[in-house]
């Protein structure tokens, strides 16, 4: 039986493993065996003066989040913490660490984030092409795990601060499936480019949603199939209206 595809699965800012997996149940389930996603938490528990209040919370897709609640699967997460002007990405190297420590346990083929997870998953893929650009990353002088086969940005940008920027230069090479909602409030297009630009080999599709996971069934069968085969000639999700001269009388 064939090696099932392993997905690491990085949530957005105010979520956590729980909630990003429980709003991508239906797309889940139409997985099948065939691919495994795999979730885990950002290290960084946010406060509620991190936080814009309740509204925030939805707007960011973690509706379920609760600063003062003791339990774990409630509580708002985050890759790092940004200061207002978006410059400095505050814990990104812990997030980096702990994402090291994870990829040595085991091997993915590729990395699948949203919004803040997103801007990390990339990150995650170019640190991987050139790991010794940040020898914290490294393990006994070698890199914890080998270059992912794909990487997929839902709502995604390019992380803040040195770190980041010299991470991925001019560009990055990982094969990157970028999926941006067309009414995005969140993440807004000239902040999606800042990835875009750096993605070398890079695929777009955009749905007529905002700031969320699409999960319509096009949607889930599309990426069923990108991740069974990111290589692939698949079709788009979003049927593209051709418009048809009129035939001459």
């Amino acid at each position: 039986m064939a090696t099932p595809t392993k997905v690491l699965m990085l949530h957005g800012h105010s979520q956590n493993a729980s909630i990003f997996s429980k709003r991508l149940g239906a797309l889940r389930k139409s997985m099948g065996k065939g691919i495994e996603m795999v979730f885990v938490d950002g290290p960084i528990v946010l406060l509620p003066v991190d936080l814009d209040g309740p509204s925030s919370l939805a707007a960011l897709g973690a509706s379920e989040a609760n600063t003062t609640s003791s339990d774990p699967s409630t509580t708002p997460r985050a890759w790092w913490k940004s200061n207002p002007e978006r410059t400095i990405a505050h814990g990104l190297e812990d997030s980096i660490l702990l994402l090291r420590d994870i990829l040595q346990r085991d091997r993915y083929d590729g990395v699948f984030g949203f919004s803040q997870g997103a801007a990390m998953a990339a990150l995650l893929a170019a640190l991987l092409e050139k790991p010794h650009s940040y020898p914290p990353f490294l393990i006994d002088g070698e890199a914890p795990h080998p270059p992912f086969k794909f990487c997929v940005a839902v709502s995604g940008f390019k992380a803040p601060g040195s770190l980041s920027a010299e991470t991925f230069g001019t560009s990055y090479y990982t094969p990157t499936l970028h999926v941006l909602g067309r009414n995005d409030v969140i993440v807004v297009e000239e902040r999606s480019k800042s990835l875009l630009d750096l993605s070398h080999n890079k695929r777009l599709e955009e749905h007529d949603g905002g700031h969320f996971v699409p999960s319509k069934a096009n949607w889930r069968e599309f990426f069923r199939n990108y991740l069974t085969d990111p290589l692939g000639v698949i079709p788009s999700p979003e049927q593209k209206t051709v418009l048809q001269p009129a035939p001459d009388d």
